[in-house]
């Protein structure tokens, strides 16, 4: 071997996959390359174009371009190229390779390196592109026999226990009271012949009839919920437990085929308590049940043991954190009831609200307190501050005794300048957006995620089209929230290590939250902003975005990286609660396979590319 090969082989050593490959492999793979120089703006590999060499950079760095968006920075002992090699079907690259750098690449024909992927597999295993390798990650990671109950129709085939009673809205509530008790019907639907208009429950004979006297003659029209919140029969039992714990409704219509107004079905709590029943996942559907602030207190940690044996067993990172999402909805519902029985009825309309990872359905472990009141513009701080600053303070130190920490930075509602009116409320996100101040832009930024907890949907449905109008066309503040968002770096160095504390509590670990999590949901939030989108979830925003204000790859790539490391933040959190330890989102990379830490990697590759794609976008400086 002459000292050049020599030299060669010893750099492929130092660098993946080629480290993997026994070391005569290595030296036969550097006789065979070539060795050639590109200088800084250069093309090497065009989109349509056939290529039939893999690439690694020697010295300098290559941009991976795909539909005009900075998909990657590759930099010495990289690898580009690959994808038109592993796919015998895809001869013609996707992509603009560019050098960036004045560079040396070492070129491997494409003969050589499927002669080489062909003796070893590991080697051809590596260059499935980053996209699939995350994915691959993320959907083991998700893999739950378990959640099947979850994933299931919320009716199944042939199951005639859920069939509903429809009624005419012409019906006399008195004849709909009998029908209901003859056939054992909790709730009856009302048609006014081509749909459903309402629904009528026992509940509603109880409180709206009997209680106030009124006339059993009347039509059931005259006492039903009018337009109720329904499902399709495609709808799951997660899908189903979410609506009913955000809407605090007991009975969920639900129809035919999307676009149908047919009924098919009504599921009630007691449908998905029988469903559950035999699963812990049962104990945080019962927290309604509670009938004093007493029986609450712990009943939020409680709940976070149940959804970490929840992961443990399998469950996918979105499932879990819609579980903790409903224990924390449902804590807070059961607060507010309790406050309304203490303090009696509120004297204006209003709306509790959640914001952040509990608005956005992420509610994980270590999530605190974020909320708020939207009050109508009737209120009047005289007459009724004290009234809303009991109720905010009931339910907030309620929900701290139930678990859920208070906001260390005070954003809840118990704070006087998170109670607000309509009109306040306005004023405050008209301010957020042109003030263009750093805590400024920090605090609007979570307010974006509201989502009514208990209370009036209308009034927060109001403040949020008010505040998604506002932003989505100011585009110096979307530049503003794409600085924020690229402050937070990805725990990389240059050559694709980990950089982690170098002391204190969490020396030796990287905080992969700052590094990763909240970046995606930094980015997801910006991209449902700039294109005046009102979904919450991260994973919703992102698919809303994917061929809108970002490509459908670089949406995707993100969707997976969320995936993944929120997996992987919530295995190690339930890692911690089992072992008696506060749940943080400090990881030891050491503690990881060898694979875990190649896909950590490659999720941090991703979320630092899609930050260069913003900072071309909105050329704004992040300092």
């Amino acid at each position: 071997m002459n000292v050049e090969i020599a030299e060669v082989a010893g750099f492929l050593a130092a660098h993946e996959p080629f480290m993997r490959l026994p070391e005569p492999a290595r030296a036969e793979l550097a006789a065979a390359m070539d060795i050639i120089y590109v200088r800084r703006g250069e093309d090497i590999i065009t989109p349509g174009h056939e290529n039939a060499a893999l690439y690694v950079i020697r010295s300098g760095a290559v941009d991976v371009i795909g539909e005009d968006v900075l998909l990657d920075r590759r930099d010495a002992g990289r690898s580009f190229g690959y994808s038109t090699l592993v796919n015998p079907e895809e001869s013609r690259s996707r992509y603009r390779m560019t050098a960036v750098e004045d560079s040396l690449l070492l070129v491997i024909p494409a003969a050589v390196f499927r002669a080489v992927a062909q003796e070893h597999p590991d080697f051809q295993r590596f260059y499935s592109s980053q996209t699939l390798r995350i994915r691959q990650a993320a959907a083991q990671l998700n893999d739950d026999g378990f959640a099947t109950t979850l994933r299931s129709p919320v009716l199944r085939p042939g199951d005639s226990s859920t069939a509903p009673l429809v009624v005419k809205a012409e019906d006399s509530i008195q004849s709909v009271a009998a029908d209901m008790d003859a056939g054992n019907h909790t709730a009856a639907l009302v048609s006014d012949g081509t749909r459903i208009v309402g629904i009528i429950t026992d509940k509603d004979l109880r409180g709206r009839v009997v209680a106030r006297g009124v006339a059993t003659h009347q039509a059931v029209a005259t006492v039903m919920t009018v337009d109720p919140v329904t499902v399709t029969a495609t709808a799951t039992v997660m899908d189903a437990l979410v609506v009913m714990s955000e809407r605090n409704i007991s009975h969920l219509p639900v129809l035919g085929e999307e676009g149908a107004s047919v009924p098919v079905g009504l599921v009630t709590n007691a449908t998905l308590m029988e469903l559950l029943r035999n699963d812990p996942v049962y104990l945080i559907a019962d927290i309604a049940r509670h009938k004093n602030r007493e029986e609450l207190v712990g009943t939020f940690e409680r709940a976070t043991h149940i959804v970490a044996r929840f992961i443990e067993r399998g469950a996918s990172p979105a499932d879990a954190a819609r579980m903790m999402t409903i224990a924390a909805d449902g804590i807070a519902q059961r607060l507010v009831a309790l406050a309304h029985e203490e303090l009696g009825p509120a004297p204006v309309e209003y709306a509790f609200v959640t914001v952040g990872s509990q608005g956005r359905h992420e509610t994980g472990f270590a999530s605190d307190q974020d909320n708020a009141l939207i009050l109508a513009d009737t209120y009047q701080p005289e007459l009724h501050g004290d009234y809303f600053a009991a109720l905010s303070d009931y339910v907030c130190t309620g929900l701290a005794d139930a678990g859920q920490r208070l906001c260390p930075g005070d954003m809840m509602a118990n704070q006087p300048q998170w109670r607000m009116t309509i009109r306040q409320w306005h004023e405050a996100f008209a301010q957020w957006v042109t003030a263009l101040e750093s805590e400024a832009v920090l605090q609007a930024q979570v307010f974006f995620d509201m989502r009514t907890v208990a209370g009036s949907d209308s009034l927060t449905a109001e403040v949020h089209s008010y505040a998604v109008s506002a932003a989505s066309g100011a585009r110096r503040f979307h530049a503003h929230l794409a600085a924020l968002a690229a402050r937070r770096e990805p725990p990389l160095g240059f050559f694709r290590g980990f950089v982690v504390d170098k002391s204190g509590e969490y020396a030796k670990t990287l905080d992969i939250k700052k590094g990763g999590v909240a970046g995606i949901v930094q980015m997801a939030r910006l991209h449902a902003i700039a294109g005046g989108s009102r979904e919450l979830d991260t994973r919703a925003r992102l698919q809303a975005a994917a061929g809108q204000n970002m490509s459908e790859q670089g949406a995707n790539n993100l969707i997976d990286a969320f995936d993944f490391l929120t997996a992987m933040s919530l295995r190690h959190q339930a890692q911690q609660l089992r072992e008696g330890a506060a749940p943080d989102n400090h990881i030891d990379p050491a503690q990881l396979s060898k694979m875990e830490r190649e896909h950590l990697r490659d999720a941090f590759q991703i979320v630092g590319s899609m930050y260069k794609a913003l900072a071309t976008k909105y050329p704004v400086r992040s300092t």
